[in-house]
């Protein structure tokens, strides 16, 4: 067992990044300022967006891009049970039903196949969710988009490098959202962006971001003087702070070589774990680019040996920290009370629910802490 206890998804955040959230105290400016509108330049240059525009969460990216794209009360929208509540609550605050389908249990994506059975007279879009880092079937989902005049917003909050300049897809959606919560590939503590191909959708989520202003604090009171702001419709308050952004700026710089430590982090669990009785990850899409955000194994009591529930905690017992990416949304007591929704609904969602685990995947990870992961996967599985 390790002396101290290994933290599941701790952030790796350089001396520059500290630097340069020092600068923005020093400086004063700690709203929503010069360093947002950098993040946002260097965000379209890493994804090649037309569009990129810098909210507080994902949640916010999700709702912002719903609400520009006119989806309100009496809608549905389509989307997968295995995914964060977040997604599910994005489509509940602009007015919608979450209407969901049933995922892949191989790659825990949300099945192209079966939704077009869930489509109705009032379905206005569809919300494909980019689980642990595998990007959806894009082409199929947005031919189907195209067939029945739907919207499609990406919740990709999970796989930003697998839009490094493959933004240029984004004809087959409206939207893609993005998360920076501590846990993710580049983190502002909590943040999340809105790429788009089109400036209408990006003008209104920039207004709607920001009570509905059409001038934003950084236009209103930089040294260019103050300018008078206007309120077009009733917003909300989603704005990034340059402190947020400041955490963020520099890991851009290191992006591309965290994936490639994260690529190796993932070969050697793979190569560690495949004797053992978990299943884990499919295997890669050629098609697309992984963003190894999580690394899950399914824990199946017939063949481990043990629940994973009970798994988890003998990991815990041996200092190495773990997490459930997820529960289903249809078995959250919300979503089941308030839709009726039952666990037999989406078997898939439910079998996954019951028995994923995801390990250690930050790029900060030495190799002896990545043996000491494997080492106490064995040991919790064998004792």
């Amino acid at each position: 067992m390790r002396n101290t206890y290994l933290t599941f998804g701790a952030p790796k955040l350089s001396e520059e990044s500290i630097a340069e959230v020092v600068d923005s105290l020093r400086s004063g400016w700690i709203g929503t300022g010069p360093k947002v509108a950098r993040f946002e330049d260097l965000f379209r240059d890493y994804t090649g967006a037309d569009h990129a525009i810098a909210v507080n969460s994902c949640t916010a990216a999700l709702h912002l891009s719903l609400v520009a794209l006119g989806i309100g009360p009496g809608d549905e929208v389509i989307t997968t049970p295995m995914t964060f509540a977040a997604t599910a609550n994005a489509i509940v605050h602009a007015g919608a039903k979450p209407v969901f389908v049933d995922c892949d249990r191989d790659t825990q994506l949300i099945d192209p196949a079966l939704i077009e059975g869930a489509i109705t007279a009032r379905t206005r879009a569809i919300v494909p969710v980019h689980l642990a880092g595998r990007m959806c079937d894009m082409r199929a989902i947005g031919a189907i988009a195209a067939r029945h005049d739907l919207r499609v917003v990406e919740d990709a909050a999970h796989s930003l490098e697998s839009f490094q300049r493959l933004a240029r897809h984004a004809p087959m959606s409206d939207a893609a959202c993005f998360s920076f919560y501590v846990t993710k590939n580049i983190t502002t503590g909590e943040g999340g962006m809105v790429i788009t191909q089109s400036s209408a959708v990006a003008d209104r989520i920039k207004t709607l971001a920001l009570h509905g202003m059409t001038r934003d604090a950084w236009q209103r009171f930089s040294d260019a003087g103050y300018r008078h702001y206007e309120v077009t419709e009733p917003g909300f308050k989603y704005n990034m702070m340059d402190i947020q952004a400041a955490i963020g700026i520099h890991q851009f710089d290191h992006a591309e070589i965290w994936l490639e430590r994260r690529n190796e982090i993932w070969s050697r669990y793979v190569d560690g774990l495949q004797s053992l009785p978990v299943g884990l990850p499919a295997a890669d899409d050629c098609t697309t680019r992984h963003s190894r955000h999580l690394f899950t194994l399914m824990i199946d009591q017939r063949t481990s040996g043990i629940d994973r529930d009970s798994f988890i905690a003998r990991m815990h017992a041996l200092n190495i920290g773990t997490g459930v990416h997820y529960r289903g949304v249809h078995l959250q007591p919300y979503y089941r009370e308030t839709f009726g929704y039952r666990p037999d609904d989406f078997p898939n969602a439910s079998w996954i629910s019951d028995r994923t685990v995801s390990l250690p995947l930050s790029p900060h990870l030495s190799d002896d802490e990545v043996d000491d992961v494997i080492a106490a996967v064995t040991s919790a599985l064998t004792t």
